[in-house]
Parts: structure tokens; sequence; C-alpha cells
């Protein structure tokens, strides 16, 4: 899919990857929410909720390591930007079935912060799976998406449903 202004803008002329170049761009208050969710047996999300399980505190854990892949995005995604990033919060809601993530990332900056939201609950998600494995194999990670943007010359947008 195209870029608004019909131009490619991760491709030079010549059709090599190339990384945006957003040094003229206003700094402007940006941030994303991104979320998603971990399936897992209801024993595991009563050991889970009890603290039982053998790794310690799991949602502890999964908190730090997505803060930690937020801040580290740019050394995972290719052509993303280092940012520094202003506030990251990583939230859990414990469910019948699962574990709901919400992750949100705020910067003031050039560029926007959709793929740090999205990386920190992606890394929540995989550690919850990584602390909780040994006594559950069928547990899947599921839905995570971007749920809302803010700021940047694109404007606000937020998911529909």
């Amino acid at each position: 899919m195209k870029a608004d202004n019909d131009e490619l803008t991760h491709i030079d002329e010549n059709g090599k990857a190339q990384m945006v170049d957003v040094g003229n761009k206003e700094d402007t208050k940006r941030s994303a929410t991104a979320s998603g969710k971990v399936s897992m047996s209801s024993e595991t999300i009563e050991a889970l909720k009890k603290q039982e399980l053998q790794k310690g505190d799991v949602l502890g854990v999964a908190r730090v390591a997505g803060i930690q892949a937020a801040k580290k995005t740019s050394d995972l995604i290719p052509l993303c930007h280092p940012l520094a990033v202003n506030f990251v919060s990583v939230d859990f809601r414990i469910q019948e079935s699962h574990v709901e993530i919400e992750t949100i990332v705020e910067i003031f900056g050039k560029t926007g912060v959709e793929m740090e939201a999205l990386t920190a609950c992606t890394v929540a998600a995989l550690t919850i799976y990584d602390m909780c494995k040994a006594v559950d194999k069928s547990i899947t990670i599921e839905e995570i998406k971007l749920v809302e943007k803010t700021g940047g010359k694109s404007g606000n947008w937020k998911r529909s449903k």
C-alpha cells in the first residue's frame, strides 16, 4: 500500500530500502496504544493470579520486558528510528481464559510510536508465554493490534472496534 502522497517512503529511487529522513519534521507530542491477549487454560490463569508459577511474578517480569522492548524497538525493526521515549505503560487484565495486555507509549518527537507500542505488547505477551509454557503448552498469543495513535502530520486515529 502506498503512502498518501503516492510515494513509497522506505524505498529509494533505485528500489533499495532506506530509512525515512525525518530531520525536517516538527517535534510534536505523539502517543500510541496497542493491545493483545494471551489465552491459556483456566488452571494456568489461577496459578498466574496466585503467583504460584515456578518462574515467579509473571506479570511483573512481563511489564518490565514490555517497557524495555519499547525502548529497544529500533534495534529489532530495521527501518525504525531510535527514539527517546518519554513514557511507557504496560497493563494487564486477567480474565477467565486469557490475559489482556494494553501498552501505551508517548514521545515528543518527529515520528510516531506505533511500532514501539506494538513491540511492547508483543514482547510482554511473549514473556507471559515463556514464563507459563512449562505448565501449559496450549497458550496462544492473539490479536496484537494498534488501538489508537495521536499526533503527527497524519493526526489522530482510533480503531473503531
